[in-house]
């Protein structure tokens, strides 16, 4: 009797076999945890070769007096702590004004180009949502910007803005008799709305695909409760479907923000090397610092300069979209 109470205590009530299940079912519980981490790794080594590494490298040479006498074997150039720095933010020099004005014009290029898109871009997605004839057709040419090249689709903005044989001007100033005479749109002035006007037709069909799939998670009974209770088109989507896209537009407009302050093909494409003073973005300018000036110190910094920025402005903005979620789930 004594064996028998014995054994009760040491196997309780597990079935035969349990204890040798048990390390296998640790391991495998160890390989399900564990392979999406190896599935992920290579894509983490290339993200590391590709962003990571060359950043740590021009961070680097922000703080090295590397100009073309060093560009053979940069590792020899001279330190320079942070002179690179100080010459940048020095407003006061021509090196320094010449950069804030690029900060200025990039940061109202930026400004206009993100609340363009975002407008054109939602307007379309919501007239979207009605049902008629042709409107699959219409969803596919909307998006005909966006899947374009951009050398394909700035290259034919760039014949089309031509001073004499031009289409924009060819439109304004033979037919509808607009302007005077025929407009320089890649100098001058002139270049900033013309390079606005690219940046908007190419980039407003992402902010329609965006806003279009969110409305998709709006009940329709929403919107015939409603209209039975009155409530007209307006009143619907300001009650309605702005409330239900804040958390998709919260997204999209920091995408849209960073992804136009650090544009670069569609101004050095429009424009090429030497971009007007007017459509002077701060991508550019650096391109410039670096690549025409041959002083790659400098343009280093001023690129560590436009990250920071940019990563106080995200985290300045997450942190108020997250305060403004908080407050309107109390």
């Amino acid at each position: 009797m004594t064996t028998t109470a014995l054994k009760e205590t040491v196997h309780g009530d597990d079935p035969p076999g349990a204890a040798a299940r048990e390390p296998r079912r640790r391991a495998g519980r160890i390989r399900r945890i564990g392979l999406p981490y190896l599935l992920l790794l290579p894509a983490l080594l290339l993200e590391l070769l590709v962003h990571l590494v060359p950043m740590v490298i021009g961070i680097v040479m922000s703080f090295k007096e590397l100009t073309q006498f060093y560009i053979r074997d940069w590792g020899t150039a001279p330190w320079s702590g942070f002179g690179n720095y100080r010459v940048s933010v020095d407003f006061d020099a021509p090196v320094g004004e010449a950069l804030l004005h690029s900060f200025f014009v990039t940061v109202g290029f930026t400004l206009l180009s993100v609340a363009l898109c975002w407008l054109i871009g939602t307007a379309a997605a919501i007239f979207m949502q009605d049902t008629f004839r042709g409107r699959g057709l219409l969803r596919a040419l909307f998006l005909v910007p966006y899947a374009l090249p951009v050398y394909a689709a700035v290259i034919t903005w760039v014949f089309m803005f031509q001073h004499d044989n031009g289409l924009v001007n060819h439109v304004l100033h033979d037919q509808l008799h607009l302007t005077g005479k025929p407009s320089f749109w890649l100098i001058g002035d002139n270049s900033f709305y013309a390079l606005l006007i690219v940046h908007v037709w190419k980039g407003w069909p992402f902010a329609f695909l965006i806003v279009m799939a969110g409305l998709q998670n709006i009940p329709r009974e929403l919107y015939e409760a409603a209209a039975l209770d009155g409530a007209g088109m307006w009143q619907q989507i300001r009650r309605i479907t702005l409330p239900s896209l804040r958390p998709v537009n919260q997204v999209l407009v920091l995408v849209l923000f960073l992804w136009t302050f650090n544009d670069f093909n569609t101004p050095y494409v429009l424009f090429g090397k030497a971009a007007p003073e007017a459509a002077d973005l701060i991508s550019v300018h650096i391109y410039q610092a670096s690549f025409v000036t041959w002083n790659f110190g400098t343009g280093s910094a001023m690129s560590v300069l436009l990250l920071l920025f940019l990563l106080v402005v995200t985290g300045v903005y997450l942190l108020l979209t997250s305060r403004g979620r908080k407050a309107a789930d109390v």
